[in-house]
């Protein structure tokens, strides 16, 4: 029986057309601006988000890393953004460690937040008080939300705290680990989402099956200073086309796809609520996240899930998370549910 991997959506592997794109990438020294199919992936994403420019990145982590580092200044500068975010519980302490920044963490609704909220935590610019305090200096906003469960910004609700930070005179910074993932479910526009924003990035690794990469986008200044962090941190290669090659042909192939993984998570999330003991509302289920609840230990039911041939990744005491993509077809998603019933019905607690 063919394993069902649901632990996220980093887990694809390319595809037999992706790997050919892959071996037929036209290369050069990126370095020297002198790959072709990096300067065309470049081209193509800084018009995708809306920007001038766009840097080809290895991962989306080194996106928010050069990204925060080009808007904050290491000596109490704060970023607001949500606790369930990716850089506050997956980067390794980056946003500390490399660009001295404090975070001021929000709770949002699903891990989308308000302008209100924004407004609630900006620090007092009036001189006699702000010497006591962090400096807010930047707003991160993470399209889709990841642990908050692939919620959906709407442009509204990004709009309006783009409007606060610019009052307050803060930058911005969009996470778009799974921004074309929005894109699919709202129908708006990738650049509509992200030209706002000053810097914005998009992933390749996840939902659109390339193996590395995404790129940071931004005005040419700022792009030309991520350079030189790119640089600076390991991050520039060299032949890097036949890496670019697998994310253009992500974009052109695997996009409107992703309607498919967000119809599968929706009927994971049906099947899962019919089961006794699970925790789940379907209709939180924008994308391809799925987060829920069992009435065990999660560790535990994930144990006796991929003893079954099935893998989802436990996400707290009771909390357990599923990501749809491109190798899990609907059969999957049946074997899945299947698996979580007979797990459920024997009591993973005692594994």
């Amino acid at each position: 029986m063919t394993h069902v991997n649901l632990f996220s959506d980093t887990q694809t592997r390319p595809t037999a057309a992706m790997r050919r794109a892959m071996a037929e990438a036209e290369v050069g020294d990126e370095q020297r601006f002198e790959d072709p199919t990096t300067n065309r992936l470049q081209e193509r994403v800084a018009e995708l988000l809306g920007h001038e420019a766009a840097l080809f990145l290895p991962s989306g982590t080194m996106c928010n890393a050069i990204g925060f580092r080009l808007h904050v200044r290491p000596g109490g500068d704060e970023v607001i953004l949500d606790r369930t975010s990716h850089p506050v519980g997956a980067e390794a302490g980056g946003p500390a460690a490399i660009s001295g920044a404090t975070l001021h963490q929000l709770t949002g609704d699903g891990g989308v937040f308000t302008a209100a909220q924004v407004e609630a935590a900006l620090r007092p610019a009036e001189p006699g008080a702000a010497r006591y305090t962090p400096r807010s200096r930047l707003v991160s906003v993470e399209q889709t939300t990841n642990l908050g469960g692939g919620r959906v910004w709407g442009l509204g609700d990004v709009e309006a705290v783009l409007d606060v930070a610019r009052a307050a005179g803060l930058r911005t910074h969009l996470d778009g680990a799974r921004l074309m993932n929005a894109v699919v479910a709202s129908g708006v526009p990738a650049s509509d989402y992200a030209r706002g924003f000053d810097t914005a990035w998009v992933d390749f690794s996840k939902g659109l099956g390339a193996p590395i990469g995404a790129a940071l986008a931004g005005s040419a200044e700022l792009i030309d200073e991520a350079w030189r962090y790119k640089q600076m941190w390991g991050g520039a290669m060299r032949q890097s086309g036949v890496v670019a090659a697998a994310a253009l042909h992500g974009l052109d192939h695997h996009v409107a796809r992703l309607a498919e993984d967000h119809a599968n998570a929706t009927r994971l999330a049906e099947g899962l609520a019919e089961l006794p003991g699970i925790a789940i509302d379907p209709a939180a289920v924008e994308t391809n996240i799925v987060l829920f609840e069992v009435p065990e230990e999660a560790p535990a039911f994930c144990r006796a899930l991929a003893a079954d041939g099935v893998t989802m990744g436990a996400f707290g005491a009771r909390r357990v998370r599923a990501v749809t993509h491109l190798e899990v077809d609907g059969a999957g998603i049946e074997r899945a549910l299947a698996a979580a019933g007979r797990v459920l019905r024997e009591g993973a607690g005692s594994v």
